[in-house]
């Protein structure tokens, strides 16, 4: 009996749609700083990116106007991200965040809305709101390098300012600034890049604190 119940919640899970995106994104945490030393990897790296992408769409696909705007910002930033390594031109790359930066803000948004409705709280929407934690982790760490290209110098490592850095760097800083940890040997030393960090902070600590209240009221009150 033990046996079959645990067969029927894998099952279950298995057919969540926010499990893949969740598994993707945290793949691709993982693997980030194993993966981005070497051409292979980077090319690894992409591929996982794009799988997040096809995953994030088949995730907030549950309405054509919803699976439309995921696909004409998901396009691009796959082009973009596939001509910036075949002829490693830095401003296409830029130009492939960007795009990605706005997917993710979108899948962000349809996943909120999704994850914080008041019907029932499923396996489905508790993997949503766990993919939107890393996803904002992730648009965060798009925006850093966005802010570094036309800004260099915005951001300092060991007090030195930088003009680019590894991209698990980029997602450590981004983590650290999203959870209020301050564990970080990045510091952000321009206006722009302070402002983003403080929007950082406070997204992270508003939706912990939104996700708990939701959590919260899905258990009826106790009665007399």
């Amino acid at each position: 009996m033990p046996l079959s119940d645990a067969a029927e919640t894998v099952v279950l899970t298995v057919r969540q749609r926010c499990f893949y995106l969740f598994c993707a994104l945290l793949v691709l945490a993982v693997a980030v700083p194993f993966l981005e030393g070497s051409p292979r990897g980077r090319e690894v790296l992409n591929g996982i990116s794009l799988l997040i992408l096809i995953s994030s769409a088949c995730a907030i696909g549950r309405g054509l106007g919803a699976l439309l705007i995921a696909l004409l910002l998901a396009a691009p930033a796959a082009v973009f991200q596939v001509l910036s390594y075949a002829y490693g031109e830095p401003r296409l790359n830029v130009m492939s965040q960007g795009f990605a930066a706005a997917f993710y803000a979108i899948t962000i948004s349809y996943l909120l809305v999704y994850a914080l409705q008041r019907e029932v709280l499923t396996m489905d929407k508790l993997y949503g709101a766990a993919a939107v934690f890393l996803m904002l982790a992730i648009l965060w760490a798009y925006l850093y390098n966005i802010l570094l290209w036309f800004y260099p110098g915005a951001l300092a490592m060991n007090g030195a300012p930088i003009t680019s850095a590894p991209p698990s760097s980029m997602l450590y800083f981004s983590i650290a600034t999203l959870t209020a940890t301050g564990m970080s040997d990045i510091l952000p030393v321009h206006p722009i890049a302070r402002t983003l960090c403080g929007f950082e902070m406070i997204t992270g600590v508003l939706f912990l604190a939104v996700l708990i209240a939701r959590l919260a009221g899905t258990y009826p009150l106790p009665t007399r």
